[in-house]
């Protein structure tokens, strides 16, 4: 049985894929399920941090920090078409989508190279290109602070939505996340390709038939050239929700502003792209000092190097305030703000 040490005053810069510089009170390690439940016998107020990929740092944390490093893949059944996978939280997640795609296992190619760890995908249900992790997620296992017990939340348990989940609401706070149970397809693939960039990166390569490494390599190929490396510069990815509108207010939009993508999401609700109104306010590639907004892609807020937390924080507030005064859509911000 390992000892847990707990260290004092140690920097979050490494912790956090947007760089920002403050510091816990107190710091520890967690690689077992068991180290968990006995800290937690004594520690009921954490702040968890994993891949630290949706955050944003605006102060030095008080709490406990427990970095959750719990490792290890295993397989638990598997039928003729399918296989169940269950990844321990600490699991870096597009290390795991790899390794799925080189085993010929279908159903995450398209969230190739989201940053972060395997233990807070379902938290936002991660999504891209057409696919969500709700859609191969069978269950969430996880440890209940107040009584160190393991529970298990199935697929409908976890109440998925658009970048959300359960644990972003009713159980926010309550749970710690340790492994997540997947269901992937073996053959007949269901592929997602006909999301624009997918399919016009396909075009290019002249594939006609696509595979799942086809599709990853595509996937990594847009976010690339699109989205910076939070290794050389710190970002934490798509700072911002694409908002979901009323029909009523779209129409009304349409008519000032013709040219605004839109997206059809039920009979009286309308997705915009919210790097399409960053974009149109002026604001894509402007730098404030050491933190701005990514020059390739408006959705993506960066840190130059030195940049404070609060600094990034002010300049999401004051996009959202053009927004609203010129669109009356109100810009939710998707990372969590600590």
């Amino acid at each position: 049985m390992k000892i847990l040490k707990i260290q004092e005053n140690i920097s979050l810069k490494n912790y956090n894929t947007f760089g920002i510089s403050v510091n816990a009170k107190r710091f520890v390690s967690i690689d077992s399920l068991y180290n968990l439940q006995q800290l937690l016998k004594s520690e009921k107020e954490l702040f968890l941090i994993s891949g630290g990929s949706n955050m944003l740092l605006t102060k030095d944390i008080e709490k406990l920090v427990v970095h959750l490093n719990i490792k290890g893949i295993s397989i638990d059944s598997e039928t003729e078409d399918n296989i169940f996978i269950t990844v321990n939280a600490g699991e870096n997640w597009h290390e795991f989508v790899l390794w799925c795609v080189s085993q010929d296992y279908g159903g995450l190619e398209n969230l190739s190279l989201i940053p972060g760890n395997v233990g807070t995908c379902p938290i936002q249900n991660i999504g891209a290109y057409g696919v969500e992790v709700k859609d191969t997620i069978t269950r969430v296992e996880a440890v209940a602070i107040e009584t160190q017990k393991l529970v298990s939340f199935s697929n409908e348990d976890c109440n998925f939505g658009y970048r959300n989940s359960i644990f972003k609401n009713a159980s926010k706070g309550k749970y710690i996340i340790t492994s997540v149970c997947f269901k992937l397809s073996k053959k007949e693939h269901q592929l997602h390709t006909s999301y624009g960039a997918i399919e016009a990166e396909m075009n290019s390569k002249n594939i006609v038939n696509p595979t799942i490494k086809n599709i990853s390599d595509a996937v990594i190929a847009i976010r690339k050239e699109k989205l910076p490396d939070p290794k050389k510069i710190g970002n934490s990815g798509s700072f911002f929700k694409n908002p979901i509108i009323s029909k009523e207010l779209f129409e009304t939009l349409i008519n000032q502003f013709p040219l605004m993508p839109n997206y059809e999401i039920s009979k009286n609700q309308i997705k915009i792209p919210a790097g399409w109104l960053i974009e149109q306010i002026g604001f894509k590639g402007k730098r404030f000092d050491s933190c701005g907004v990514h020059e390739k892609q408006a959705l993506v807020l960066v840190n130059y190097g030195n940049a404070t937390g609060n600094e990034i924080l002010k300049l999401a507030e004051k996009i959202q305030k053009i927004i609203l005064d010129k669109f009356d859509i109100p810009l939710e911000i998707e990372v969590n703000i600590i």
